[in-house]
């Protein structure tokens, strides 16, 4: 079924469709219609489960991962500041392995404060043990956020599924939603060991020694390096169904190409008119996409940038003293290679500003005509 949605909505409906049984929320700009739509939806009977509000993010993600034990379906969804807050309480969902799904909204940290889109509050959370995944468009946030939760009750990790706030989160977007029945045959009913039980309430997270420590994150780390075939086994079987569906990375034009610009999130459109503008200019350009942040594609991103001569990083966060984060993977997945590519970061769009295909074509040009690698990312904003 077609509809026209903003990205926002279309999350609020993948939740819907996956039948999920207990939402914990905080509303946050951009996050709130997401909490607004799934209150309407508890209210009017569709929503299936039970919504609390908290009077906070870490309560929020401390109620699903308390929900997770009992052996139900989760939720909740944050952005900016309600993710710093939640910052503590990520580690216990990873460590208690708990599938909870969330939806981060993309928006700047203060200060000072502003609400645009910025990536740097959810790949600061790169080290909390969740995986991340980040989506283009409001339909590639269906599909994501659905996905999510197969993926997540199989491996027992959780799950964040981020989009850019006010690009993806409000613009309307037609969405084509899957049908309860082919959600349902997607997705089986919520089942994972119960750990806690109500009718005898006791749960022990008990101090251990320094190397019973050591063996539990060895384990997490070991078994995250597993969710990869699983991740690409829930991709193949959901475009089995549904038709459509996202890897890990999507290369196009790389084949031959003389550079390549890698980028994430709701940017990547509008490089796609930029590299074909540049195509048709003569200007042997390709396009990475990167989908997955963790755990991290290192050898899809080697193989399809091992033969590259120039790579262009363009980066809507910033890590601070260093450079774009993606820019870190990217370096540090290519490094081990004979001949690597000579790679040139950009950060725009920071906070939403605007970042046009004209912008992208003089960073690819530049990066092109570039004859030595800088250490440092260069800043380019519309003046």
């Amino acid at each position: 079924m077609k509809t026209l949605l903003q990205g926002n909505y279309a999350v609020a409906e993948a939740v819907r469709l996956a039948r999920v049984q207990f939402v914990a929320a905080y509303p946050i700009t951009p996050q709130t219609p997401i909490y607004e739509r799934l209150s309407d939806y508890e209210l009017e009977g569709k929503l299936g489960g039970l919504m609390m509000r908290t009077e906070s993010e870490h309560s929020a993600m401390a109620a699903c991962i308390s929900a997770s034990l009992t052996g139900v379906r989760t939720f909740t969804a944050t952005a900016s500041q309600g993710i710093a807050l939640m910052h503590e309480m990520l580690h216990f969902a990873s460590g208690n392995r708990v599938p909870v799904v969330m939806c981060n909204v993309n928006r700047v940290v203060a200060l000072p404060w502003a609400f645009g889109s910025d990536q740097s509050d959810s790949l600061a959370q790169r080290d909390t043990g969740w995986m991340q995944f980040y989506c283009e468009d409001a339909q590639e946030a269906v599909d994501t956020v659905i996905q999510a939760y197969k993926i997540a009750e199989q491996v027992l990790f959780p799950v964040m599924v981020c989009i850019d706030g006010f690009f993806t989160s409000h613009f309307l977007e037609p969405i084509e939603l899957p049908t309860q029945e082919e959600v349902d045959a997607f997705l089986p009913a919520f089942s994972i060991p119960t750990r806690f039980d109500v009718k005898n309430p006791a749960y022990v997270g008990n101090v251990v020694s320094p190397e019973a420590y050591m063996v539990f994150r060895q384990r997490s780390f070991d078994d995250m390096e597993k969710t990869r075939p699983i991740i690409k086994q829930v991709n193949e079987e959901y475009k089995a169904i549904m038709g459509r569906g996202y890897d890990e990375i999507e290369a196009v034009n790389t084949q031959g190409a003389e550079i390549v610009l890698v980028t994430s999130g709701a940017m990547t459109s509008t490089a796609r008119v930029a590299i074909l503008s540049l195509r048709d200019k003569g200007v042997q350009v390709g396009l990475l996409k990167m989908k997955a942040f963790r755990p991290f594609p290192t050898q899809e991103v080697r193989t399809a940038l091992k033969d590259i001569p120039k790579v262009v990083v363009l980066d809507r966060n910033i890590s601070i003293g260093k450079e774009g984060i993606w820019c870190q993977e990217i370096k540090a997945a290519l490094y081990p290679l004979e001949h690597r590519p000579m790679i040139t970061n950009y950060i725009a769009g920071i906070c939403g500003a605007d970042v046009s295909p004209a912008m992208i074509e003089d960073m690819v040009m530049g990066a092109l005509n570039s004859k030595e690698p800088t250490d440092l990312p260069i800043w380019v904003r519309r003046d």
